[in-house]
């Protein structure tokens, strides 16, 4: 796929996101706004419910649910019958977290984050410790370059 820019300026959108209050999944999501075609409202609106690792479950990391829906809209399948446009798109997916598993070490939120699990639903107040303390930032960057690079190497 033809990217508009770099795996590095994708990854540092996201990060910049992330730091300007979007959680996770939709700091990763609206980085790559050229390539879903979505407007800035409904791709916030529909990434949402993947920050803090699904709601604040901390289950699968918002990073790596927003890596996982833009390799969607990119490289997904639609049709139900097609069994190998499935199977090679789960091959991506799975692809995409061994690399970011390797990368972080987990693709896990809890794990990432050394928490027991899930959390009241009241996210944390984005102050300079909060960013200071959290690695979140990061692991957002990580996400949105691996997949620019993965999505730059299937061109």
């Amino acid at each position: 796929m033809k990217l508009n820019h770099t795996p590095e300026e994708y990854s540092a959108k996201a990060k910049s996101l992330f730091e300007q209050g979007y959680n996770c999944a939709q700091a990763v999501f609206l980085a790559f706004e050229d390539i879903t075609g979505l407007d800035t409202e409904f791709a916030a609106k529909v990434s949402s419910s993947f920050g803090g690792g699904m709601g604040r479950l901390r289950e699968v990391c918002g990073a790596v649910s927003g890596m996982f829906a833009v390799a969607g809209i990119a490289r997904g399948y639609s049709d139900p019958k097609a069994k190998q446009e499935k199977a090679d798109h789960y091959a991506f997916i799975q692809s995409l977290a061994a690399e970011y598993k390797k990368d972080n070490g987990s693709i896990i939120c809890k794990e990432l984050l050394d928490l027991p699990g899930a959390q009241a639903p009241v996210p944390e107040e984005r102050t300079a410790d909060y960013y200071r303390r959290r690695p979140c930032g990061e692991y957002v960057a990580s996400a949105a370059k691996l997949l620019a690079e993965k999505l730059a190497e299937l061109d």
